[in-house]
């Protein structure tokens, strides 16, 4: 390992460290942005309330029994935006009820705004 590389994992290591630290006293480590329904507040994880809102949408439309792409195409068509103000696609939808199924969870942590 080269002198430079040697450096880099240093550097790795010590952010890792400091992630894992955060994380672990209930604060946001930023491992990219937050999951659709939550945002950050003085490097806490919170819940968004608009976003909270989408959600239940979602679900409801889900057990309704319909599919990924007639959800994506009514919240389209009822000017909802996702968490970047892009349109809903399927997958957007996926990745939403796959997060709520414990499929694809992210940090763990989250405060709701009430509770702070």
């Amino acid at each position: 390992m080269s002198a430079e590389q040697s450096e880099a994992y240093e550097v790795w290591e010590r952010l890792e460290r400091g992630r894992r630290a955060k994380a672990a006293q209930g604060g946001y480590a930023g491992y990219g942005s937050p999951a659709f329904g939550q945002k950050t507040i003085d490097g806490q994880l919170v819940e968004a309330p608009k976003e909270q809102e989408i959600i239940d949408l979602i679900r409801r439309h889900h057990k309704s029994g319909k599919s990924l792409q007639q959800i994506a195409d009514w919240l389209n068509q009822n000017e909802y935006k996702t968490k970047r103000g892009q349109q809903w696609r399927r997958i957007s939808v996926k990745r939403v009820l796959d997060r709520l199924s414990g499929k694809n969870p992210r940090i763990s942590g989250v405060k709701s705004l009430s509770s702070s």
